[in-house]
């Protein structure tokens, strides 16, 4: 079992950015689960989890803030 599968019940640990109006657009959610970082679609609940090391999603994360992925 990977570790998106051990904890994708838990909803209450997913989260959605503060940019998401609610409207179905496209947004995705997100959750920790040890050292990592969990996405998934926020309109496909039950759809697939990508799981990344924590320290590559805080990386990205950065990079979009930086607008340094163009």
């Amino acid at each position: 079992m990977s570790i998106a599968e051990s904890k994708v019940d838990d909803s209450s640990m997913w989260f959605t950015s503060s940019y998401s109006n609610g409207a179905g657009g496209e947004c995705v959610e997100c959750a920790s689960s040890d050292d990592n970082a969990l996405i998934r679609d926020s309109k496909r609940l039950g759809g697939p989890v990508v799981g990344v090391p924590g320290l590559a999603w805080h990386a990205f994360v950065r990079a979009l803030k930086r607008g340094e992925l163009g």
